[in-house]
């Protein structure tokens, strides 16, 4: 007889690609995941995993393993879903992906206003880039992401995801003070040639972006600097070494010596809830999108400056 939790633990390496990182999605140490696989290879009397440089790489017999757990834990999901849709109150587990300016600048007050409303439900954030979050619920990992897309690249949603809009987050162009844009009411996409630019790394949504929006524009964008976090490009910007766009939801007041300049048309970001077909009726599910929409009024009432 298999155990269900050993396979989720194989199941998770698959997904994560190492055994830390599958105990982090967990909630496990990582000694507890290896001693799960451990216990599954003597069940099976099968080799599952290989060391492979630093990681591990899944054998064959282990890809068939964590393709019939997926279908294991779909089913364990329909149940629970069942069950709690007849109680009638959001209850147990929900995992929840974001990126990082969503967990920084929304997931707070929702986290928090979930925990107020329903006790029973155990509501925990990670925070991922929002194209490995979509991937992420698809193959199970997670229950629900928020992510994003913007308005020259659409998010793609793999079938047997659901979505809901959140909402849209502006984008304004930083710049430091004294640049000759700091005075301006609105700057258009056709005048961005010639500036130093400081974005995220490269595969990044935001790095795409500003790639395909200056090139639409007939510039080739100089990128002088490269960070992950946006308050580490706001900091670049107030010391003079560039200028950035940067959406407003997370973003904090900004420091003296940077200056918001809006661009025309202004950029937008959209975001989204995704969560799987087969939870869509979990009160879980349905409570923490209803509770994104009511929280998103209150993010950008008031917009940093």
């Amino acid at each position: 007889m298999l155990d269900l939790q050993r396979l989720r633990a194989l199941h998770a390496v698959s997904v994560h690609g190492t055994v830390g990182a599958a105990a982090l999605a967990l909630g496990y140490t990582p000694s507890a995941v290896s001693q799960q696989i451990a216990k599954l290879e003597r069940e099976t009397r099968t080799v599952l995993l290989e060391r492979e440089g630093r990681g591990v790489r899944l054998t064959d017999e282990a890809r068939q393993l964590v393709s019939a757990a997926r279908e294991l834990l779909a089913i364990v999901e329909r149940a629970e879903t069942e069950l709690e849709e007849r109680r009638g109150l959001p209850s147990g587990r929900l995992t929840v992906a974001a990126f990082a300016s969503a967990a920084r600048g929304l997931m707070p007050g929702v986290l928090a206003e979930l925990s107020r409303r329903h006790p029973a439900l155990d509501a925990r954030l990670s925070e991922v880039d929002p194209h490995l979050s979509v991937d992420l619920v698809a193959k199970g990992a997670v229950d629900l992401a928020v992510a994003h897309d913007w308005d020259i690249a659409p998010l793609p949603a793999p079938p047997g995801l659901e979505q809901a809009v959140i909402g849209d987050d502006l984008c304004d162009l930083l710049v430091p003070e004294g640049h000759p844009f700091a005075g301006r009411t609105a700057v258009r996409r056709e005048e961005l040639g010639g500036e130093r630019w400081i974005c995220q790394p490269p595969g990044r949504v935001c790095h795409d972006w500003l790639l395909r929006t200056l090139r639409t524009a007939g510039h080739e964008p100089d990128i002088v600097h490269q960070a992950d976090e946006n308050p580490t490009l706001v900091a670049l910007v107030a010391a003079g070494l560039g200028v950035a766009l940067i959406p407003r939801l997370g973003r904090g007041p900004l420091p003296a010596g940077v200056v918001e300049v809006p661009l025309d048309p202004m950029p937008v970001r959209r975001l989204y809830a995704l969560w799987r077909t087969g939870a869509a009726r979990r009160p879980a599910i349905v409570e923490t999108v209803r509770v994104l929409g009511e929280q998103w009024p209150e993010v950008t009432a008031h917009p940093p400056r």
